[in-house]
């Protein structure tokens, strides 16, 4: 028999040429040599060109390698500044794995994350660095922590001593650069821990094989370029930032760092700054449409957000601005974003209203992933009729690794060989998905399934709700019932506030009746986290206090 068109292994040197491993670090390494003179990151008067930017975070990186050993974490808790964004590539270039970690966090959440993360550096923001010293300092393996001076935000070095950002830099060993890449594209880039509402939170590792890819996809999907001025709205201790800090340097964008978010500053730096892109929680999305410097740009700002959609009359104002709302699905355990909400050339001739209903879904597997299906309880993939409800399910190059130190966690969420999110959808005959619920926070009432989502959709119609939430209550008689939490409006001028039951009627107008509200609660603000997601776990507290 003739081998003469057998498959041959090519030889090595065949092999070191064919393949690189993927990392997000060689985005650094080629804007600095390509563009070494363009502006990358703008911070209140600060300014570098992506030559600084390079320089600043190799010497971190240096500064790092000489006390961590490869594969150890390095944590940073700080808000949107320069150093935090350097760290996504200085930590990784140093061989380690990064944990951004929220500055809001308590003490007990930190204690808890440093021991299990194994945390060797800690990089705090001067806002919380004492705290974080003090918390370090009773750990049975106490991490080294280096306290951020912020002169933007006024800081001052501690007068108690103790290392400060500049004296760490300074400290590291001379030496040639360190390379852009890794040998391993399976190492972990980065350690997320999630929210942990119904326990201590899991860590979620990040590779970087699948930064890069998710990076590459938030490039495509949100047309960065050269020219892009991306504001930082969105915490990059969420997610990495949905992988942004990777895939704006990707482009050799320009990165402008916000401390705090607030209309003035929001609208500051649209103004100021040219931005060109952000992404946010819908509330960013209302701040920028409820502000009073608010009005048409002279160009088209694209807007990532993600979560619940929010409301048509926001979508409506954001358009009416000149920003183009993108709407997109994801967690943690996916590098953010994972489906996208891609509009179709037929929904321009749409009503805005009904345009705002469609792209309220939460849309289609990004170019980087692979599947969006919706499974149910037996793991039977469902038919895509846009009624069938059950699991949302991923499978794709931007699903996590694993749960660290949590091989039962990890073997139950990756069941059939999908993750399972946890979130209730269902998908339509055009492929689009849409979201339901949470599986924990589906209401029950007398056997009937009473979707959260929906019915907080129905009272978001009215245009003097702001923002509303809906939770299930124990009953007696049905097990469970809805109760809505709703902002409102300031009064329109000529009318009094919406009353309660003007929204229960809304809701009789547009759901079956076992779905309307038992209460409607006025309150001056939603209960969210630090990335702007609803706290319902806070709600139903209020309701069994109450109870």
């Amino acid at each position: 028999m003739s081998t003469t068109n057998a498959p041959t292994s090519p030889p090595s040197a065949a092999l070191a040429a064919q393949n690189e491993p993927l990392s997000p670090l060689g985005f650094l390494g080629r804007s600095a040599a390509v563009f070494p003179e363009r502006e990358a990151v703008v911070y209140g008067s600060r300014r570098s060109t992506y030559r600084e930017f390079a320089q600043e975070v190799q010497q971190l990186a240096k500064a790092l390698a000489a006390r961590i050993t490869a594969g150890q974490t390095v944590t940073v808790i700080a808000p949107n500044i320069p150093e935090m964004l350097m760290a996504h590539f200085a930590v990784p270039l140093a061989g380690g794995r990064l944990s951004a970690l929220n500055p809001r966090l308590t003490s007990r959440e930190l204690e808890y994350i440093f021991a299990h993360s194994e945390a060797a550096v800690v990089l705090a923001d001067g806002d919380v660095a004492d705290s974080v010293r003090s918390i370090a300092a009773g750990l049975e393996n106490p991490p080294l922590v280096v306290e951020i001076v912020d002169d933007e935000a006024g800081h001052t070095a501690p007068a108690a001593g103790g290392w400060v950002y500049e004296d760490f830099l300074a400290q590291a060993p001379a030496g040639p650069d360190l390379p852009w890449r890794v040998e391993d594209e399976e190492a972990p880039i980065a350690l997320n821990y999630t929210s942990g509402t119904t326990g201590p939170p899991k860590g979620v590792i990040y590779t970087h094989r699948g930064a890069y890819l998710a990076a590459q996809g938030e490039v495509f999907h949100n047309g960065y370029t050269g020219s892009t001025r991306y504001l930082w709205t969105l915490p990059m201790f969420h997610c990495n930032g949905w992988c942004m800090p990777w895939a704006v340097t990707a482009a050799a964008g320009t990165h402008v760092c916000l401390r705090a978010v607030r209309q003035d500053a929001l609208w500051e730096a649209m103004d100021g700054e040219g931005i060109t892109h952000l992404s946010g929680a819908p509330i960013v999305c209302s701040m920028l449409v409820e502000a009073e410097r608010a009005h048409e740009l002279d160009r088209e700002v694209r807007m990532t957000t993600a979560g619940a959609a929010p409301p048509p009359s926001v979508i409506e104002g954001l358009e009416t601005l000149n920003i183009t709302p993108v709407h997109v699905y994801g967690l943690t355990e996916c590098y953010g974003p994972f489906t996208i909400c891609e509009p179709q050339e037929a929904w321009r001739d749409l009503s805005r209203s009904e345009r705002a209903r469609l792209m309220a879904r939460q849309g289609v597997p990004m170019v980087h992933a692979a599947g969006v299906e919706i499974m149910d309880s037996d793991l039977n993939i469902l038919p895509a009729d846009g009624e069938s409800m059950g699991e949302v399910v991923l499978r794709g190059n931007g699903v996590m690794a694993e749960y660290y130190k949590n091989p039962e966690a990890t073997e139950e969420a990756f069941r059939g060989g999908w993750y399972h999110t946890g979130d209730l959808g269902v998908k339509h005959p055009d492929g689009y998905i849409q979201l339901r619920d949470r599986l924990k926070d589906i209401i029950i009432s007398g056997g009937e399934n009473i979707s959260s989502i929906e019915v907080e959709g129905v009272l978001h119609g009215h245009p003097q709700v702001a923002d509303a939430a809906v939770v299930g209550v124990q009953d007696d008689k049905w097990g469970e019932r809805p109760i809505a939490y709703v902002v409102t409006e300031a009064a329109i001028e000529g009318s009094g506030r919406v009353t309660a039951e003007e929204l229960r009627a809304l809701c009789k107008e547009n759901l079956a009746g076992f779905k309307v509200p038992d209460r409607i609660e006025f309150v001056d603000e939603l209960p969210r986290t630090a990335t702007g997601k609803i706290r319902k776990n806070a709600l139903r507290t209020l309701q069994d206090q109450a109870g």
